[in-house]
């Protein structure tokens, strides 16, 4: 390679240590970091004075490096077209199994098919994207596929408003959106490329649930759903407005039908205890996950009922306050309130009541707490005195043993509801030193383990402190039979049914004589009907007798099939498997072994206790199954975060407000970069500024990133989407901060371009440098050390990009005609481009062929690894402060010894000034950074 002084393969170790000298090292860095600096001072119109968005254009405004220069020398369209064309037709990126190469695995959340990426789509598959390239860069045999998460509800409103069936809808979604991952240039293997929807695919998940049928895995029972009277199908929570259908204004119903479930509480303590096995997840999607677990340690207590044959049983974390339940509380739904709801007419409007409510605890928690007394009375289990029973809105069937023991002295809940009822209530725990009144509420009860507490009003289990009450009331119970320890999980089984139409058919077969029956394997897939009219009123195949009608696998009379569609999840829930397995004649065969687990899975923090919990379950119902080996679906996992831009509106005479798209918006601007007012382009009549905001439909906000791409090219917007924030941080939406990001690519290229047209470089000699040679080399190379630590450790991308700035600067800077200069000059742009290379493929294509390499590709190009000889370096610049505050600088060889440098610390003139009468009391050398002078 002409001119080539670094090394090749591998990569460095560095920690993100800078460039250049002294306090001023890292001058771009601290302003990316801090968003404080000469942006600040220097705003340009129309920027913001914080965020990483609007650096770029400030710092390129007043740098030397803006140089004027032809802007149509770089033209993105033709370089992004010539770079994809060779990548499709080479096959770049297309991957098999290979044992001599370590394998990397790196997958974003597939997208589903809305019709249009959105900005966050393409900040997360950038994401994605750079950190594959640069694993392909280390060597690594790299797998990143895409594909399509299909079905859905969206796709049914989507077809209602369109009048078309939902597959065509989501078909002409695909292909185009396809096209859109296309244009921006992710390094896909789009051989393994499917959508969730056809059923090549479901076929496969289909067949594991028959098997998980057959082993116990799978029940059905009833549980509670929104109905809709009018238009006689239940309703997603989403879709419920103000208690009304969303489509038809009825009042939504509470209604119990049959619902399929998977025994996810059978893997409950596996999927707790593998988060500890999980160091590469963030703790916030494991805290979160184990709170949704929720795994508690406490009684299963009964409750005798005379009226009824059925004891009344709850669970409860707290039996040492068992002598304060005053009251019991049931569901609406619970076999208690039902029975009394047959005899008792204001139980039975309550009942009705709630059966219009919400069916989640989130809306529990909100909705007023109300209930009815249904007459009846339990006995409690240590007194034997008469507990009344209560309905109330606030106890979901569907949790627990859908009733709970109400302790108003100690539960907030519980003594909000005593105290709208006129229910007892009853102090059974006190702390040492503090004074119980039982009509304010006292917070201090929450920890059970404060050794304060102690048990009082509770006859033997006085003076007693959680555990040593615990133990005395479970030794009780457990004489009586009344009660038992049990460990409860907040979990709950997974429903999977869905009563929609555009889903995964369910593969049962319901027969009179034999019940419920998978369909057997070589029956399957159970085919969902593409070609249909659909109006929102029935589910297509529920209404179509001919698509139900079947024979039963076991007695072979007439039989149906199920018209339950599974719920989206299940398909989200393993397709990162068969991703590794393409034409596999299963979920996967032996290949999946070579590519599991994901060694980066990317994608939303909002998918914490949803899809990334049934994404290890379903991994570990595989291995069960011997499909896979290993536990855990994926090593690591990065969260990103939103994409934000900035909100206006104008309100409209009914109090709504009439969201604006910031394209359409002129803005005005204070020095500081804060919109101070906009206008409306339609009619230059002014707008409201609204706060920033994650982009959406609904505030209007969002910007389409194929207007970016046409404008800016592809590696703009890929380059935006990683220098504007770290991966983990929302990113906020500045055009002028793309702009910058433009004037830099064009930048490289006219510099590159004026380097290769003065002529062939010769090799360097690195032995006969000068001292600027050495110092630019120098900075080459720790920007190639933390270049490489930011991708591959930190996944800082903003940092290594900012590096690379710093470093195009100094080469725009360094004026050495030389053959020497040139030739360094080459590697250096060499070693540009290959940096680059993950986050602007396209340009450093271009690039690489022209510096030299035209028969060559970037693919088959390792990483740079920086030469430690070059990081060696012969003076350092320190800080020498004052009492703290810097006075000075002072350069000294690297190898000055401590005397030394306190001698000339001292002896600096402007050092002088400050210490001049004064004593020293301390002189502190922090070698290689500052020296610290303590005067008094």
């Amino acid at each position: 390679m002409q001119g080539q002084a670094f090394r090749l393969g591998g990569g460095g170790e560095g920690k993100g240590e800078g460039h250049g000298k002294g306090p001023q090292r890292h001058r771009l860095h601290r302003w990316v970091s801090t968003g404080v600096g000469p942006m600040k001072a220097h705003p340009g119109p129309g920027q913001k004075a914080r965020g990483f968005g609007t650096l770029a254009a400030c710092f390129f405004a007043s740098n030397p490096m803006s140089e004027t220069h032809d802007p149509s020398a770089y033209d993105p369209k033709a370089v992004e077209t010539a770079a994809q064309s060779h990548w499709q037709a080479t096959g770049a990126f297309q991957v098999t199994e290979d044992s001599s190469r370590p394998k990397f695995f790196c997958l974003s959340m597939l997208p589903y098919p809305s019709g249009a990426l959105h900005m966050g789509h393409v900040r997360n598959y950038t994401i994605g994207d750079v950190i594959s390239r640069h694993r392909r860069m280390k060597g690594f045999n790299v797998l990143q596929p895409m594909g399509w998460d299909a079905f859905g509800l969206p796709a049914e409103n989507a077809a209602i408003k369109n009048r078309t069936a939902p597959a065509k809808w989501t078909y002409r979604n695909i292909e185009h959106m396809r096209g859109q991952l296309q244009r921006l240039g992710f390094a896909y293997d789009w051989t393994r490329e499917f959508a969730t929807c056809t059923p090549d695919y479901y076929r496969w998940e289909q067949l594991m649930f028959t098997r998980l049928m057959k082993k116990g895995l799978v029940y059905r029972k009833n549980s509670v759903v929104n109905w809709d009277p009018v238009d006689q199908t239940v309703l997603a929570n989403e879709q419920v407005v103000d208690g009304r259908g969303w489509r038809s204004g009825a009042l939504v119903e509470k209604r119990e039908i049959p619902q399929w479930f998977l025994k996810i509480t059978d893997y409950a303590q596996e999927l707790l205890d593998g988060l500890d096995e999980l160091p590469g997840w963030p703790d916030a999607v494991k805290t979160m996950q184990r709170n949704w677990i929720g795994r508690s340690e406490g009684m299963e207590i009964v409750f005798a009922m005379e009226a009824m044959a059925e004891p009344l049983t709850v669970f409860t974390t707290r039996p040492d306050t068992l002598m304060g339940a005053t009251y019991l509380a049931v569901a609406a739904e619970h076999p208690v309130a039902l029975w009394a709801a047959s005899g008792n007419a204001a139980v039975k409007a309550f009942v009705e009541e709630c059966r219009r409510g919400g069916v989640t605890e989130a809306e529990l928690e909100t909705q007023e707490k109300k209930g009815v007394f249904t007459g009846l009375y339990a006995t409690h289990p240590l007194s034997g005195e008469p507990v009344p029973v209560w309905v109330a809105n606030f106890v979901l069937m569907g949790y627990g043993t859908g009733a709970v023991m109400a302790v108003p002295g100690h539960d907030q809940r519980d003594f909000e509801f005593a105290h709208k009822y006129d229910l007892p209530i009853r102090q059974v725990i006190a702390v040492e030193g503090e004074s119980y009144d039982t009509g304010t509420w006292h917070d201090w009860y929450a920890d059970k383990t404060d050794p304060r507490l102690r048990v009082v009003n509770s006859g033997d289990l006085d003076g007693l402190g959680y555990l040593a009450a615990f133990d005395r009331v479970a030794e009780k119970l457990d004489q009586r039979d009344l009660g038992k320890r049990r460990i409860n999980f907040r979990l709950r089984d997974w429903g999977v049914s869905r009563q929609r139409y555009w889903g995964c058919p369910i593969p049962v077969i319901h027969c009179e004589k034999c019940g419920a029956l998978p369909v057997p394997e070589d029956q399957l897939p159970v085919k969902l009907p593409e070609d249909v009219e659909f109006t929102g009123v029935a589910s297509p195949i529920k209404a179509d007798p001919e698509w139900r009608k079947t024979t039963c696998p076991g007695c072979g009379g007439p039989a149906e099939r199920e018209t339950d569609t599974f719920d989206t999840f299940m398909e989200s829930s393993w397709y990162y498997a068969r991703y590794t397995s393409p034409g596999a004649k299963d979920l996967v065969d032996d290949r999946a072994n070579y590519w599991l687990p994901v060694d980066q899975y990317i994608g939303g923090i909002e998918h914490a206790i949803m899809h990334l919990l049934y994404f290890r379950f379903f991994h570990k119902l595989m291995r069960d199954a011997r499909l896979v080996k290993s536990d855990e679906p994926a090593t690591n996992l990065l969260c990103q975060g939103m994409v934000i831009a900035d909100t206006y509106y104008r309100d409209n005479p009914d109090g709504s407000k009439d969201w604006i798209n910031p394209a359409d918006v002129d803005v005005q601007r204070d020095a500081k970069g804060h919109a101070t007012g906009a206008v409306h382009r339609a009619d230059g009549q002014p707008v409201s500024v609204g706060g920033t905001e994650k982009m959406s439909k609904s505030k209007n906000n969002g910007v389409d990133p194929q207007t970016m791409v046409d404008k800016y090219g592809a590696d703009t917007v890929r380059l935006f989407s990683m220098f504007a924030a770290p991966p983990e941080q929302s990113l906020e939406w500045n055009e002028a901060g793309v702009e910058g990001m433009a004037r830099f690519l064009r930048r490289l290229w006219t510099q590159v371009h004026r380097h290769v047209a003065a002529g062939p470089a010769p090799a360097l000699d690195v032995a006969s440098m000068d001292s600027a040679q050495r110092t630019l080399r120098r900075q080459l190379h720790e920007t190639i050390q933390k270049v490489g630590d930011d991708y591959g450790r930190r996944h800082t991308f903003n940092t290594a990009i900012a590096a690379v700035m710093e470093l195009l600067n100094a080469i725009a800077k360094f004026d050495d005609a030389s053959d020497q200069g040139r030739a360094l000059r080459q590697e250096c742009f060499q070693a540009v481009v290959l940096l680059l290379n993950p986050i602007t493929p396209h340009t450093s294509h271009a690039l690489w062929q022209l510096l030299g390499h035209p028969e060559a590709t970037l693919e088959d190009q390792s990483f740079p690894e920086a030469d430690p000889a070059a990081l060696v370096r012969d003076s350092v610049t320190l800080a020498v402060q004052v009492n703290g505050k810097l006075r000075g600088t002072l350069e000294v060889s690297a190898n000055a010894g401590k005397d030394t440098v306190e001698a000339l610390a001292l002896a600096e003139p402007n050092v002088q000034k400050f210490i001049e009468g004064l004593a020293v009391r301390k002189v502190i050398v922090v070698p290689g950074k500052i020296v610290n002078i303590v005067v008094g």
